[in-house]
């Protein structure tokens, strides 16, 4: 039987990668996975929980990539390569630089990987593989999907929660996000009776952090579609799940969906708030966000017993010195149950990179530092140092036990979540500020 190894490589330095508590499950490889038709053996290896050992041969090397971690994933596919091993590498960074990726790699696989992955597989029983796989014909379909197995997992030291998907791609295309360029600018839905059923088989894991029927839906809006949201909320109902998911600003004009949600089980929202700017909001491309219904579109979401973690960027070309301190503030007049901060990163295959890069205002293309934790560009409002000193002082102050009970203390969200993520991204911010006080590595891209 053939062995397939398929890779996540590790991202040493930013927020959520290797020092990160709570360490999620690589939904991706698992879906690839499942599209490997019997005769292979299947390994995962994630090095956020386990390392690549030494030697592990393999007949067939696939490595996915994130712009950040897409260093580290080269140096395993020379590896593998100089010993006589196929490697075919995929994910968003190698999607966007097929070229660059194939100095390091036998063939690339553009964009979504069904379909794809069976023709690959067949062409490497031919001794006939293609230096690039891509869609022709559109983006597939989300029909007929099989099954990720999360046995596959079941020994890794992940965060007990499976990762399930309902929708993929965007329309609202923000500057500095890829997810438009490479799922589509419109929503596509998987039959509902079909995530339903993979809902169905899905056990607890068993740990030290056991949640039972915990779920996060990793769609990038999943009110994407009411239509299908109401029906679907309606079907999981007695589910009996606690699940978190990603959702629009939309959400909180809607209070029937908002109730939907809470009955459902939803504990937490993942809103972009991205800025208080209007301005800024104009110019990266979120017109469906108006600062000015911000702290009422909190509260409807708290009205229902829901979390929010809140997203918001620094170093946009209008920010000012103050943006830090207001976002802090907002965050705490708001009572967010978590932020996550992010510096202004121009990711390949972004608008905002293709600007940055005709402006002449990249400082670095050094791929391991674009992790949204190191500045990389030059801003024009502040300097580098600046724009590093002010981010990493908003996570001090965000997640200050003082602020973590003040933010949490009084609300109805799920405490036994909430806290633990607070104390997970603490851990996590002090391993950042250690990094930064001996200098690892080239903090403003230099």
């Amino acid at each position: 039987m053939k062995h397939l190894l398929l890779i996540a490589p590790l991202s040493k330095n930013s927020l959520m990668g290797g020092r990160f508590f709570f360490r999620m499950p690589c939904l991706g490889l698992l879906k690839v996975a499942a599209l490997t038709p019997p005769g292979w053996r299947v390994t995962i290896i994630d090095e956020k929980v386990e390392p690549l050992a030494p030697g592990l041969e393999a007949d067939l090397v696939g490595i996915t990539t994130m712009t950040t971690t897409v260093e580290r994933g080269y140096e395993i596919a020379d590896l593998y390569r100089r010993h006589g091993t196929k490697v075919v590498m995929g994910g968003m960074h190698a999607s966007c630089l097929p070229d660059e990726a194939l100095q390091h790699c036998d063939s690339v696989v553009v964009g979504e990987a069904e379909q794809l992955w069976p023709q690959l597989l067949a062409d490497f029983d031919r001794q006939a593989l293609q230096p690039v796989y891509r869609h022709q014909d559109g983006l597939p379909s989300l029909e007929g999907l099989p099954l990720p197995n999360w046995e596959l997992y079941r020994e890794k030291p992940y965060l007990p929660v499976h990762f399930v998907e309902t929708t993929r791609g965007c329309p609202i295309d923000c500057e500095f996000c890829a997810v438009t360029s490479a799922f589509g600018g419109r929503y596509r839905n998987r039959p509902q009776a079909e995530v339903i059923a993979e809902l169905r088989t899905l056990r607890p894991f068993e740990g030290v952090f056991t949640l039972k029927n915990c779920v996060f839906f990793v769609d990038d809006n999943i009110i994407s579609n009411r239509a299908y949201a109401r029906e679907f909320l309606e079907r999981i109902a007695d589910f009996n799940l606690h699940w978190f998911g990603q959702a629009s600003m939309n959400i909180a004009r809607d209070p029937d969906l908002l109730e939907l949600c809470r009955k459902s089980g939803c504990v937490g929202l993942f809103l972009g708030f991205e800025t208080l700017s209007s301005e800024a909001l104009a110019a990266i491309g979120k017109r469906v966000n108006h600062p000015n219904e911000y702290l009422e579109v909190v509260g409807r979401i708290h009205d229902h017993g829901i979390g929010i973690d809140g997203s918001f960027v620094f170093g946009l070309d209008t920010d000012d010195a103050g943006v830090f301190e207001r976002t802090v503030e907002f965050v705490r007049k708001a009572k967010l149950e978590v932020a996550y901060f992010s510096i202004l990163t121009p990711y390949p295959g972004t608008r905002l990179h293709q600007r940055l890069v005709a402006e002449s205002r990249l400082l670095s293309e050094r791929w391991s530092l674009y992790d949204g934790s190191h500045v990389v560009y030059r801003p024009k409002t502040f300097t580098p140092d600046a724009l590093l000193s002010g981010y990493y002082q908003a996570l001090k102050e965000t997640f200050s036990l003082t602020s973590v009970v003040q933010r949490l203390w009084g609300t109805t969200a799920w405490k036994s979540f909430f806290y633990p993520m607070n104390l997970g991204f603490r851990q996590s911010v002090r391993g950042l500020a250690h990094n930064a006080a001996q200098g690892l590595p080239g903090a403003c891209g230099r």
